[in-house]
């Protein structure tokens, strides 16, 4: 069999069955202040897609760097067919700085497709989408919950897409969740040029979560194994991803204190108790209520509420007692995750 060709990125020259890091040169802010994005790619052997794996487009969202770092140790992928693009930390500066946003204040999953002469997101974003996105056939966007939020392990894609609807439901999440794209996102610039594109939400910003770790790298190798890049044995049976309708966030209605909010993954039915909300003193205490059934997916961890702050996210399902009993089922598979090659540098 004739070898492979070479896969050509940002002037490096990667032989097939091997891989590189490297750092591919951003738009800085000052020739003294230069900034490198960390690439590592996997060019496999044999012909297959290619595939990237992102994380920390926002800076504070540090749970897929963890995901990808445990990623890049697998066995498997040293029988990769195809290649395998992973970026730990696409929004370097806001990694640096402990933000969420770019050196201008923008949110740089907010300015694709780019520009070589836009603002500084905005050649941000084009670099990313020329050098990655656009060499692509899939993508896997991590992400993690902001604003001291932190979301359960679940899949946001485009369902109406055969082959995005295909790779969300072998992501294996408990939830996936029917989404749509935001202008001048990663995951709709991508949509437009006919790529499929997971957005995976689990966790804390500025947090590692074991759970959310176990999952992401089960899920990323699940999807690995959909589009033939590896060979995925699961030795346990899945369980099935149920996919929202849609979800709705329930918003405090006054100002004060919470506590005792209801874990996430709980099944809710209208008028089960989310939270106590009290005033500063105590003197004055109301109860945060379900409005509808489904399945808390997100919630906040600051226990200070402003009125009208976005306090639990509960996605919607026909059947919710299915969906919470799938919950359940997700929590027992990541027990002493050891499927394959799969490893675990976070468990205790």
């Amino acid at each position: 069999m004739a070898n492979r060709a070479a896969f050509n990125i940002a002037g490096h020259k990667i032989a097939a069955g091997t891989r590189l890091s490297f750092a591919l040169t951003m738009p800085g802010q000052s020739r003294y202040t230069p900034l490198q994005m960390p690439i590592h790619v996997i060019h496999g052997r044999k012909d297959g897609p290619t595939m990237f794996v992102n994380a920390a487009i926002h800076g504070d969202e540090i749970n897929g760097i963890e995901i990808i770092r445990q990623l890049l140790k697998q066995k498997s992928l040293n029988r990769l067919r195809g290649t395998l693009i992973c970026v730990p930390v696409v929004n370097v500066y806001g990694f640096l700085h402990h933000t969420r946003y770019m050196p201008d204040r923008r949110d740089l999953n907010r300015a694709f497709p780019g520009s070589e002469n836009g603002s500084h997101s905005s050649r941000v974003a084009y670099v990313f989408k020329k050098q990655i996105i656009d060499r692509a056939d899939y993508g896997i966007d991590l992400h993690t919950g902001s604003n001291h939020r932190t979301n359960f392990p679940h899949i946001r894609a485009n369902m109406a897409d055969p082959e995005t609807a295909r790779l969300a439901r072998a992501f294996n999440t408990a939830v996936t969740v029917n989404a749509s794209l935001r202008d001048g996102s990663l995951r709709g610039y991508a949509v437009e040029k006919n790529i499929p594109v997971l957005l995976y939400e689990a966790g804390e910003a500025l947090r590692f979560d074991k759970l959310a770790v176990r999952a992401g790298v089960r899920g990323i190798l699940n999807v690995l194994g959909a589009v033939g890049m590896i060979k995925r044995e699961v030795k346990r049976r899945p369980h099935v991803t149920l996919e929202a309708e849609s979800s709705h966030w329930i918003r405090g209605n006054s100002s004060g204190l919470i506590r005792d909010a209801i874990k996430l993954g709980s099944r809710v039915k209208p008028g089960d108790r989310l939270a106590y909300l009290s005033d500063l003193l105590g003197d004055e205490q109301t109860e945060i209520r379900a409005t509808q059934e489904g399945v808390v997916i997100g919630r906040t961890n600051l226990p200070i509420v402003n009125e009208g702050d976005a306090l639990f996210h509960v996605a919607e399902f026909d059947n919710a007692e299915k969906a919470g009993k799938t919950v359940e089922r997700f929590h027992a598979s990541l027990e002493g995750l050891g499927e394959g090659d799969y490893i675990d540098p976070l468990a205790e």
